[in-house]
């Protein structure tokens, strides 16, 4: 079949089993479970609507509790086993074989040093760029350039700095950027940057720092944009300055808004696994925790430590998810 066939007629299926199962469920509900008849109609018509919604809310329950909280407790239950031993219950023995491993405390490590760098840079450009954007004539043009990275996939913007940090033999010409520059700067020999210890991973935070600056960007300038006039004005008429204006005025009142896009920056940094995989695999000292994760349940066949690192994973994901909707819901208020 036609892969544009193909996709038309799961629209069509999909969308069709959507109103049939509300029509059907609403139907039985209404004329079989509580039926508006007799003499108790009224009160089976309270009942009817107390139970719809619930019928709405259904297949959003089940798919959550399908692929959500279901696969939760399944990876709790295989980090408490051994397939080793045939799926044998061994308690908290994975997780000690995981602590043990140098591996995974270099992930660990790793992982805080991307929460340190990339939320930070990624939020301080985006507001910088909110700024800036709008105080010139071309800053829609220039917001939507910015913008553009966000459209493009993690592997799809790391095989495009992968190119920027690409090094070819000294006698040839350089396609890479950063190693052009170097050359032409008077460097001898290109470097190889993803090899480089420690300063690897910054070179690969550079990629996320790129695509969420545009993210960071959109939502901070409607913050801005949302500041009352009048304490702007108020400010110029006692004499401060841009920078004053900037970061005593400004910054403060958007203050909740930074602290939303600057967590959930780092939710995305929490689970980074495409631009570490894609670039290094792991290799020369930038493993990280998701893609642990991988090597152990897809290349070792260690279902109990991966599952192990997939629960340290959701650990240190939740508090923040938690904070997070909390927070929204008090701009909600």
């Amino acid at each position: 079949m036609h892969p544009a066939l193909q996709g038309l007629l799961t629209i069509v299926i999909g969308v069709g089993a959507c109103v049939g199962y509300f029509w059907a469920s609403n139907q039985a509900l209404d004329r079989f479970i509580f039926p508006a008849r007799g003499p108790n109609a009224g009160r089976n018509i309270n009942r009817a609507n107390l139970v719809r919604p619930w019928l709405f809310l259904f297949p959003a329950l089940f798919a959550l509790t399908l692929y959500l909280a279901y696969p939760v407790f399944e990876t709790l239950r295989l980090s408490l086993t051994d397939r080793d031993q045939g799926g044998a219950f061994v308690g908290f023995a994975n997780y000690r074989q995981m602590m043990g491993e140098a591996k995974f405390w270099e992930a660990m490590g790793n992982n805080m040093l991307w929460l340190i760098v990339v939320p930070a840079m990624s939020t301080a450009f985006g507001l910088l760029a909110a700024q800036l954007t709008d105080r010139i004539a071309w800053g829609n043009i220039a917001k939507s350039l910015i913008f553009m990275p966000m459209a493009i996939s993690f592997v799809g913007a790391s095989v495009i700095w992968k190119l920027v940090y690409d090094a070819r033999p000294a006698d040839a010409e350089q396609i890479g950027i950063l190693n052009a520059l170097y050359i032409w700067f008077g460097g001898t020999d290109p470097q190889q940057w993803l090899t480089i210890p420690f300063w690897n991973n910054f070179f690969l935070m550079v990629v996320l720092i790129w695509i969420q600056t545009g993210f960071a960007m959109v939502i901070l300038s409607a913050a801005l944009r949302g500041i009352p006039e009048e304490t702007v004005e108020a400010a110029i008429v006692d004499g401060a300055g841009p920078f004053q204006i900037f970061f005593k005025i400004k910054v403060p009142q958007i203050m909740p808004t930074i602290m939303v896009v600057w967590t959930t920056i780092t939710l995305v940094v929490l689970k980074i696994f495409d631009i570490v995989f894609a670039m290094t695999n792991g290799q020369w000292g930038t493993q990280v925790l998701a893609n642990y994760m991988f090597d152990k349940l897809f290349r070792a066949n260690d279902w109990g430590v991966g599952s192990a690192s997939a629960i340290v994973i959701m650990l240190l994901v939740t508090p923040i998810l938690v904070w997070n909707v909390r927070q929204a819901r008090k701009e909600m208020r």
